[in-house]
């Protein structure tokens, strides 16, 4: 079996490996196993989810950082998701037996937070409405590919995880020059970042702890990282399934 991992960001990348990938390529990690670099949201995270089909993969992993959505977890901390939910409310249950797999592997060495992970289609910045998610759809954290790459696998009948690790927590509010500085791919612009500093300098400090909470996101990754042959070499015969939550 060949497992294909979606990962949105290049900061989530070097989690995996240090080649450099452009935007929309792959990298071999062995035979077992492929990574696709698809840029942030849900409309790459499907054309990357397809593409890893057409080159054979038969199981997906979305793999990367989410937001919490639940006050217990803090950045750093593993969110293994048992169940997704869409902006829909269109629900969809991972592969128990691999989850069941995965999960009894890392505990060995993490903290595995099992729950509902939600979709965001845009960048959620104030505590405030992660809150209100919270309370909309009780999941514990969000992300913005996911559900994509869960829709594409189930469409294909095939098998499909989450890994995500908390980056931002639910009480903190991102700075003001995220928002301002995203593309229409969700991802930030520079020049326009620093343009927004330049007049808004103080919003330099927010920036600054949100890369401290992104660089604990991404240490735990790495960790799970090494255990990534283990996780994927494990039998698999049940696909995901889904249902509408009413």
């Amino acid at each position: 079996m060949i497992t294909g991992l979606v990962v949105a960001l290049p900061e989530e990348l070097t989690t995996l490996t240090q080649k450099k990938i452009a935007k929309g390529d792959f990298y071999y990690i062995d035979d077992k196993l492929i990574i696709a670099y698809s840029g942030a949201g849900a409309v790459n995270a499907k054309v990357a989810s397809e593409q890893l089909i057409a080159k054979g993969v038969t199981r997906l992993i979305s793999w990367g950082c989410a937001a919490a959505l639940d006050d217990s977890l803090k950045s750093g901390d593993l969110v293994l998701a048992d169940k997704l939910l869409d902006v829909k409310n269109y629900e969809f249950n991972v592969n128990v037996d691999w989850h069941n797999h995965v999960k009894e592997t890392l505990t060995k060495d993490f903290v595995v937070n099992t729950g509902v992970l939600t979709e965001s289609l845009g960048i959620v910045s104030s505590s405030k409405d992660k809150k209100k998610l919270s309370e909309l759809t009780g999941a514990m954290a969000l992300d913005m590919e996911s559900i994509a790459i869960a829709k594409v696998a189930m469409e294909h009948n095939l098998p499909f995880l989450a890994i995500r690790v908390i980056a931002d927590t639910v009480n903190m509010n991102l700075p003001l020059a995220i928002n301002y500085s995203l593309n229409t791919q969700g991802e930030i612009v520079m020049t326009k970042l620093l343009f927004f500093l330049l007049l808004h300098p103080t919003e330099l400090f927010g920036l600054i702890m949100l890369g401290l909470h992104f660089n604990v996101a991404k240490k735990t990754l790495r960790a799970i990282a090494v255990h990534l042959e283990s996780l994927i070499n494990f039998d698999l015969s049940t696909s995901i399934s889904h249902k509408i939550e009413l």
